[in-house]
């Protein structure tokens, strides 16, 4: 029932061993996986400070601040993004300009997670308006900030 194969055949041994080596090759080169997450990358010649907004089962959270250099991008998500919307606020580290909407919610002055959207100043935080991002349920998201930001002070 079963041929036995010829033995020019290649042998199984080496075949797995070439397989394996060429999965591990494309693993370490990052080939063939899909990397989720919520990014913004800064196409500016400044240091950027960027912070998020998302809903959570405990209610609207706002998280910052990532430092994003000059011409590289940050992930302020790891792994698959789960809300279909997702809020952000930038600003230039030397006050050169932000990038913001008309969402409003909390904000520090240093790294922070605040849990709730609601009285702001009450609580001790500044209150921002965010850019609302539909993300349409996708897996991950990237925004790229560009050269001109919106000048402090000015409106949408």
């Amino acid at each position: 029932m079963f041929r036995e194969l010829p033995r020019t055949c290649f042998p199984i041994a080496k075949f797995a061993a070439l397989v394996s080596l060429t999965l591990g090759a494309l693993a370490i080169a990052g080939v063939g996986e899909a990397k989720a997450d919520f990014r913004v990358c800064n196409g500016t010649q400044s240091l950027v400070g960027g912070a998020i907004g998302y809903r959570t089962e405990e209610g609207w959270v706002t998280e910052g601040w990532w430092q994003i250099p000059a011409n590289s991008c940050a992930t302020l998500i790891e792994g698959q993004i789960r809300s279909r919307y997702y809020y952000l606020y930038a600003e230039d580290a030397g006050g050169g300009g932000r990038w913001g909407g008309d969402i409003n919610m909390c904000v520090a002055d240093n790294e922070f997670r605040i849990v709730g959207v609601e009285d702001c100043f009450a609580r001790g935080f500044q209150r921002v308006g965010f850019k609302e991002y539909d993300t349409g349920r996708q897996g991950s998201w990237m925004v790229q900030l560009s050269d001109a930001p919106e000048a402090p002070g000015s409106q949408d």
